[in-house]
């Protein structure tokens, strides 16, 4: 009897993934709102120099505390920093802390699920007891604790928060991994003499790329607020640079009353990105995930 045949994958999850995924965003109406949050602020991060008429860490103590105004859309802070400013420099903090720590540590996880869910054995048991160390710790108390003994700063921050979603990824994509090499074309790949390596590039990694993409988009939100945590206890990116979460702890003890500007902009202006790259993340989810099909 003639075995099953498994179609090989086609072409487009291999090339083009990138062009698909946007247009399965915008195809959704919370997808395309979402994606317009998340340009807005990277647009707004870009044009930050061009857009604001101060620097970040200009101080005028005669405008100290200045409610929003037509010279200070966003009011001042107690240093009379223009806080418009430091919310549009902010962004770049934001930004760049959630992409690369998202980025970095869903690469690993992506390479090193790959590998465990691949071979099995020793490697796989050994990869799977050092997630399970590191998932029994809740996520926030490891970054404190890496960012402790790696010191603040923002390289550090994006290490740790790299390491932090390490884990997840490498456990998402090997389960993912465990069902795509049960494919026939993957004993065909092997039957033929394809190395594990060639193996895991062509036929492999290409069909684990849409769970991966959904998982990152979805731990960018994430990341945005463990740095905002991290700045609001004191151990994330170091004044006098402007971050979100710092700008936050700054103020939200003292000010919370009597320059309410000051606790209301950076918390919306967290909310605001948050949400973005969750209403992304959820369109992405809806899009590649066949549970969630409609048939």
């Amino acid at each position: 009897m003639e075995a099953a045949r498994t179609p090989i994958p086609d072409a487009s999850l291999r090339t083009g993934l990138g062009i698909t995924s946007l247009r399965a965003v915008v195809s959704r109406p919370m997808g395309a709102l979402g994606l317009f949050m998340v340009v807005l602020v990277v647009v707004i991060a870009l044009t930050a120099p061009l857009t604001t008429r101060y620097g970040p860490n200009d101080q005028d103590y005669t405008v100290r505390l200045q409610a929003p105004s037509l010279s200070h859309p966003m009011g001042t802070d107690e240093f009379g920093r223009d806080l418009w400013t430091r919310i549009a420099y902010g962004s770049r903090i934001s930004l760049q802390v959630s992409i690369l720590a998202v980025l970095a540590g869903t690469t690993f996880g992506l390479a090193l699920g790959t590998v465990s869910g691949y071979f099995g054995g020793v490697v796989d048991n050994l990869l799977q007891r050092l997630v399970e160390v590191m998932m029994s710790l809740p996520g926030i108390l490891l970054a404190l604790a890496l960012v402790a003994v790696l010191g603040s700063g923002v390289d550090k921050v994006i290490i740790a928060l790299s390491i932090m979603y390490l884990p997840w990824t490498l456990r998402v994509i090997r389960a993912s991994v465990l069902s795509v090499r049960r494919n026939i074309y993957i004993d065909a790949a092997q039957s033929i003499g394809a190395g594990p390596i060639r193996i895991m590039a062509r036929h492999v990694v290409p069909n684990v790329t849409a769970p991966y993409l959904i998982l990152a988009s979805s731990l960018l939100g994430n990341a945005i607020l463990t740095e905002a945590s991290l700045s609001f206890l004191g151990l994330g990116v170091p004044p006098p640079v402007p971050s979100w979460g710092r700008m936050l702890a700054d103020s939200v003890a003292q000010y919370a009353r009597s320059a309410p500007w000051m606790v209301v902009f950076p918390g919306l202006a967290i909310t605001w990105l948050v949400l973005g790259f969750n209403l992304v993340g959820d369109a992405l989810r809806d899009a590649w995930d066949p549970r969630l099909r409609k048939g």
